[in-house]
């Protein structure tokens, strides 16, 4: 109940960002008409077209985004026709046979129609406007799609979905209240009614001419972001914070830069709100390391490898260690060194390391890429392929990486959400081995040794986030093109990107959770302000290799290379995998990264630093 206040609380606050304009001028257009057969039910035809095109893409619905696009193409010409009636009212008397009823119906031109045909004409009018709106996705919007993306879309879903757009549609409301209250005036004072109709049904086309070639969107990029997203963002903390919350701060930001990672008690039986990668250290656990809950089973899992299937029953007596991860995470592969090291240290000492790996992209799913990911990087502890998210929701885990600690009588005792505080969780597994009746080590042993993307992150100087190119969560891009959903088009890079924006070069299939090369030379350039940069990519659909090549600011990296690619920038994409394309050394500054891919195919799905 509470997501679906927020998210009406949300969608309200949308009239005060940039997004908002262009849907403006449509709603202005029937600002004359009364408020219960013209206006209201424009606004409900808008709230419930958005509400379900955003559902049906969340649902992940084949065809959904191009559904959107010939819908969005359709309104557009409805609305031409619109404008045109407008500005040239004899139009329509010489519109003939059944394109006179179409635009009879959606003008509304006609005072002599019924009521219900009135509402009827709104109500579609409404459903075109909402084609073409594509609302400002801060951290109330993103939180409701990814919630749905991971755990399917349900009536919740749907509620929230519906309260965000009533809450837009509410606050139009009283817009195009003030602009019916305007023109009224305005007829009155200076008694020029027809040219106020036809300046409106000029403005219209003007409009649709704008959205039809992507002028509103090169306009948006330069109005600064919406002064809503922090106001949105202490909402989403309202939201994830129960009461007994520990707050787990983090530098890397991940999902929605505004959000803050929230802890919670562990393994408790409601839903997760959603899910965000943690590159930052919990608050201390209590000395005492209170019980938190018992351990769930472990049924459900589509493989177990490195191991026969393991049950809570089968593990009594031992303490153990249960780690949500993901093999293209970037701050999962840097906790391996640690969970390796433990597992072979405590191994005779009755400590038992599982990895529950739950997938965030396609690939990941994939029990063959994972059972390779596993020789890579050499582990050999038992892990559960967990592609159904049915040990995750088992647990009501939240993150990536996640760890919980459990003692030999099957209580959880400890958890720790991200990286860091690597010497008191082994303090606490040694504290739970004793109480086992297992002598602890006099102190605990230095930081395993670990290099390339496993090495340890400089947390002090990162000031650029995980940002992913596919469209269903896409932040910061910069192109001046319209993005093109599932289909491939030609980007151009902007001659320079401010901190943090990102852009494609060539040809490109945007999908929603990664972007395709279309063709040879395909590009993206990130500027970016941390150590390291890494980048999730994939050969192409069949398996072949896809040869790629690095520049920072222009030139090759140099000493400035990754340990995925030379010193020239030349690199090679053999499997589905995080790459390590720069680590720097020394002063961190600003740097434009761009990645050129010499092969088409090429699948590229997101940016993390470090």
């Amino acid at each position: 109940m509470l997501l679906i206040v927020i998210a009406f609380v949300g969608g309200a606050f949308t009239v005060l960002s940039p997004c908002i304009l262009p849907v403006v001028p449509f709603v202005f257009a029937r600002s004359e008409e009364p408020f219960l057969t013209g206006r209201l039910p424009m606004l409900l035809g808008l709230a419930l077209t958005f509400a379900l095109l955003t559902g049906l893409g969340a649902a992940g619905l084949n065809g959904a985004a191009q559904l959107s696009e010939y819908g969005r193409w359709i309104a557009l010409g409805l609305f031409a026709l619109f404008g045109a009636a407008l500005l040239f009212p004899a139009l329509a008397t010489r519109l003939s046979g059944p394109l006179t009823a179409l635009a009879d119906r959606f003008m509304a031109r006609s005072q002599d129609d019924g009521a219900s045909r009135r509402i009827g004409s709104a109500v579609l009018l409404g459903a075109a406007t909402g084609l073409l709106w594509a609302p400002c996705a801060g951290p109330i919007l993103g939180l409701i799609i990814t919630g749905a993306a991971r755990h399917g879309v349900t009536w919740q879903t749907w509620a929230a979905l519906a309260a965000y757009a009533v809450g837009a549609a509410s606050s139009l409301a009283v817009v195009a209240g003030l602009g019916h209250r305007a023109m009224a005036a305005l007829k009155r004072s200076l008694g020029v009614g027809e040219h106020v109709r036809r300046a409106m049904g000029a403005l219209v086309l003007l409009t649709v001419g704008a959205i039809a070639l992507g002028v509103d969107t090169r306009l948006l990029a330069l109005v600064p972001g919406a002064p809503t997203n922090g106001v949105e963002a202490r909402l989403v903390d309202l939201l994830a914070s129960p009461a007994t919350a520990r707050q787990a701060p983090r530098a890397e930001p991940t999902r929605q830069e505004e959000r803050q990672a929230q802890a919670r008690p562990a393994v408790q039986d409601e839903s997760a709100a959603h899910i965000v990668r943690v590159s930052m250290p919990a608050p201390a656990p209590a000395v005492d390391l209170p019980v938190e809950g018992r351990l769930p089973a472990l049924d459900g899992a589509n493989a177990w490898l490195n191991s026969a299937p393991l049950t809570p029953e089968a593990l009594r007596g031992k303490v153990v260690l249960v780690n949500f991860w993901t093999y293209s995470c970037i701050n999962c592969l840097r906790t391996l060194p640690y969970l390796k090291t433990w597992a072979d240290r405590y191994r005779n000492d009755g400590l038992v390391v599982i990895g529950v790996h739950t997938p965030e992209f396609g690939f990941e799913h994939d029990t063959g890429n994972v059972k390779r990911a596993l020789a890579n990087l050499d582990i050999r502890y038992p892990v559960a392929v967990d592609s159904d998210y049915r040990i995750w929701n088992a647990f009501g885990n939240q993150y990536w990486p996640a760890f919980y600690l459990v003692d030999a009588q099957g209580r959880v005792r400890y958890h720790h959400f991200g990286e860091g505080d690597y010497a008191q969780a082994e303090q606490a597994i040694q504290q739970l081995l004793a109480d086992n009746g297992h002598a602890a080590p006099a102190a605990t042993p230095t930081a395993p040794q670990s290099s390339g993307a496993l090495a340890p992150a400089d947390q002090r100087d990162i000031g650029s986030g995980e940002t992913y190119v596919g469209y269903r969560e896409a932040q910061g891009n910069a192109n001046t093109e319209r993005v093109q959903a599932d289909t491939v088009a030609a980007y151009t890079l902007p001659g320079q990107l401010g901190l943090n924006q990102w852009a494609f070069g060539g040809q490109w299939n945007v999908g929603a959770e990664s972007a395709v090369a279309g063709a040879p030379q395909a590009s993206i350039a990130y500027r970016f302000h941390a150590r390291d940069l890494h980048l999730v990519l994939a050969p192409t659909a069949d398996g072949k290799p896809v040869r790629f090549r690095i520049s920072i600011d222009g030139a090759p990296p140099g000493a400035a290379h990754g340990a995925d690619v030379a010193a020239d920038g030349t690199g090679v994409a053999t499997s589905a995998r995080l790459y390590q394309l720069v680590r720097q050394s020394g002063r961190i500054g600003d740097h434009t990264f761009e990645i050129r891919f010499l092969d088409p195919g090429a699948h590229v799905y997101s940016f993390t630093f470090g």
